[in-house]
C-alpha cells in the first residue's frame, strides 16, 4: 500500500473517532452531517488511490428521470418558449429588468421562511465547506439580493428552476423540478399601488396565455390575522391554524374543522368562529361587512387591513381588474413572510365563471396558475442577519407557476399542428443532389436574417425533402434543379398551400430571392 494511502486510512479512522464522538455527545444534527460528509470524501480519495471501481459501477444503469422530473420534446420547447416569450413581454411592458440568483442557496437563507412547507427544502450534501439548499421559491433568493445589495427601490422579473421535494403530481403539472416566473415591486411607495398592479400582470399574462376562465382570489394577512385573534387562537398557533384554513379551496370545512381540533387541537368554539369569518366571499361590498363587525373592528390590525383593501379595490377598478377579483377570506397562504395583500389566480369551469366577484366559484375551481402577495419584512430579517440596522424594504410580487400553464395549453394542442423548429425555407434540389448550390443559397438566406434549412444527404429524394416541409410545418421551399442554375433562377413554393395551380412554384431571380421571400413571409 502507497503512503499516501496509508494516510488516508489513518485519517478515516480519526474522522470516523470523530462521528462517534459528536454522535455519543448528541451533537447538532449540521455538525454530525457535516462531520460525517468529511469522512464519506475521505473514503472516496482512498477508493481513488487504490485504483478500485465505484461500488455502484458494475450495476445496469436506469434510463428515466429521477421522479418528479421530466424532458421535454423539441415541440413542447416550441410552447414553453412561446409562454415564455408572452410573460417576459407583459413583465418588460410593465418596466421590470431582469436579475439571476444561483440555484441554491445557504441553507440558513431559506430556512424558517415557508412555514409547514420548509419540510420540502432539498438540502445538499455538505461538502466539507458551506450547509446548502436548492432554491425552494425566487421570492427569498431575492430579498436576500436586495438585501445584500443594499437596494432601495427595483422593479424585477425572474424566470428560473426551483425545486420542491412533494409528493409529484405530473399530470396537474406539481413537478419537484419546476420553472416560476415572478414579477416583484421592491420599495416604499404608496399603499396599494404596486399591489393592484401585480394583479393587472397577472390578468393581462393570464388572458395573452388564453388558460381558461379564471379568478383573481384576494386577502389580507391583517384580516385573516385579526380574525385567528379575535376567535381566540394563540399567537404562536397562528401559521399553523392559517395553514388549514388555506385548504378550504380543496376541502369542504367540515374537514378543515377537524384538522384545526383533532389534528391541531384547537378548541371546537374556536373553530367554529374562524369559520363565521373565513366562509365568507365576494367584492369590494364585503368589507362593508367587515366594517360593522365591531368584535373584529375593534382591532387596529384589521382596520389597517380593511382601509388597504378598500383601496386595492379602488385601483383595481382603474386599472380594469376589478371584474376578475373574488375577495375571498379562506385565502391564507401558509407561507411565513406575507404582511399585507395576498393573491392566487385559480382557474374555474366555463360554465361556472363568476358573472360578478361576489359569485362563489369555490367549487368550480379546477387549480391555482399563479399567486404571491406583500411581504414588507423579509429584506430587513436579512439586512439585521448581516449585523446591520435592519432597513426593511418593502415588497410585493406575483409568481406564474409554468409547469400547471405548460399543463393547460399543451391539452388544446394537436401534436401535428406544433411546429418545433423556426425554419421558415428548405432548400430543395429538384434533381442531381447540388449539395454545395444548396449549401450557398442556405447561406445567402442566412445572411439575409431568413431561417433556412436544407437537407445534408448529397442526392435526397424530391419526395423526401417535400416531406420535411410537411412534417416539420415549414412554410416555403427554395427549389433548384440544374436548369435553374443555368437560367440564374430559383422556384419559390408555398409548401402550406396545397393548392396544385401553383404547379412547381414561382420563378425568381437568384439576386431578388431573399427579398421576394421576404416579402412573402411578412
Amino acid at each position: 500500500m502507497s503512503g499516501a494511502a496509508e494516510q488516508l486510512q489513518k485519517q478515516i479512522k480519526e474522522q470516523g473517532d470523530v462521528v462517534r464522538q459528536l454522535k455519543a455527545q448528541a451533537g447538532s444534527d449540521d455538525a454530525v452531517q457535516a462531520a460525517v460528509g468529511e469522512l464519506l470524501a475521505l473514503k472516496e480519495r482512498l477508493r481513488i488511490a487504490k485504483g478500485e471501481p465505484e461500488a455502484d459501477a458494475g450495476k445496469k444503469a436506469v434510463l428515466k428521470t429521477p421522479k418528479g422530473t421530466r424532458d421535454y420534446s423539441p415541440k413542447e420547447m416550441a410552447v414553453r418558449a412561446a409562454i415564455f416569450s408572452t410573460i417576459v413581454g407583459v413583465f418588460e411592458r410593465h418596466g421590470a429588468v431582469t436579475i439571476d440568483t444561483p440555484v441554491f442557496e445557504l441553507k440558513e437563507i431559506l430556512t424558517g421562511k415557508y412555514g409547514e412547507d420548509s419540510k420540502l427544502i432539498y438540502d445538499l450534501k455538505d461538502q466539507g465547506g458551506e450547509a446548502c439548499a436548492l432554491r425552494y421559491d425566487l421570492t427569498v433568493p431575492f430579498a436576500r439580493y436586495v438585501a445584500m445589495n443594499g437596494i432601495t427601490s427595483i422593479k424585477r422579473y425572474q424566470i428560473a428552476k426551483v425545486y420542491r421535494r412533494d409528493q409529484p403530481a405530473m399530470t396537474k403539472g406539481r413537478m419537484r423540478e419546476f420553472f416560476q416566473c415572478d414579477f416583484d415591486v421592491a420599495g416604499a411607495h404608496e399603499p396599494m399601488v404596486a399591489d393592484a398592479e401585480c394583479v393587472r400582470v397577472a390578468v393581462e399574462v393570464l388572458s395573452r396565455l388564453d388558460v381558461g376562465s379564471f379568478v383573481v382570489k384576494v386577502n389580507h394577512r391583517m384580516i385573516l390575522d385579526a380574525v385567528f385573534a379575535a376567535a381566540g387562537v394563540a399567537p404562536d398557533h397562528v401559521r399553523a391554524i392559517s395553514s388549514a384554513v388555506d385548504k378550504l379551496d380543496k376541502l369542504p370545512w367540515a374537514e378543515v374543522r377537524r384538522e384545526m381540533t383533532e389534528d391541531k387541537g384547537l378548541a371546537g368554539a374556536v373553530a367554529d368562529r374562524i369559520g363565521a369569518y373565513v366562509q365568507l366571499r365576494g367584492g369590494a361590498e364585503l368589507l362593508a361587512r367587515l366594517r360593522a363587525m365591531p368584535e373584529l373592528m375593534g382591532s387596529a390590525q384589521a382596520a389597517q387591513g380593511v382601509r388597504e383593501m378598500e383601496l386595492f379595490f379602488r385601483y383595481a377598478e382603474l386599472y380594469g381588474v376589478a371584474d376578475r377579483i373574488s375577495f375571498d377570506m379562506s385565502l391564507a397562504r401558509g407561507l411565513d413572510y406575507y404582511t399585507g395583500v395576498i393573491y392566487e389566480a385559480v382557474l374555474v369551469e366555463e360554465s361556472a365563471r363568476p358573472a360578478a366577484p361576489a359569485a362563489d366559484e369555490s367549487q368550480a375551481r379546477v387549480g391555482s396558475i399563479a399567486a404571491g402577495g406583500r411581504y414588507d419584512r423579509l429584506v430587513g430579517m436579512f439586512a439585521a442577519a448581516r449585523g446591520k440596522r435592519a432597513a426593511d424594504v418593502p415588497c410585493v410580487g406575483i409568481s406564474f407557476g409554468v409547469e400547471r400553464i405548460f399543463a393547460l395549453v399543451m391539452a388544446r394542442q394537436r401534436e401535428h399542428e406544433l411546429k418545433a423548429s423556426r425554419t421558415q425555407v428548405y432548400v430543395i434540389a429538384a434533381h442531381g443532389g447540388l449539395l454545395e448550390e444548396r449549401m450557398r443559397i442556405a447561406r445567402e438566406l442566412w445572411d439575409a436574417g431568413i431561417a433556412a434549412e436544407f437537407m445534408y444527404k448529397p442526392k435526397p429524394k424530391l419526395q423526401a425533402q417535400f416531406k420535411v416541409c410537411d412534417e416539420e410545418r415549414i412554410p416555403w421551399a427554395v427549389i433548384v434543379g440544374e436548369q435553374e442554375l443555368a437560367q440564374g433562377v430559383v422556384l419559390l413554393k408555398n409548401m402550406a398551400d396545397k393548392d396544385p395551380a401553383q404547379g412547381q412554384g414561382a420563378q425568381v431571380s437568384r439576386a431578388d430571392m431573399a427579398a421576394e421571400l421576404k416579402q412573402r413571409l411578412i
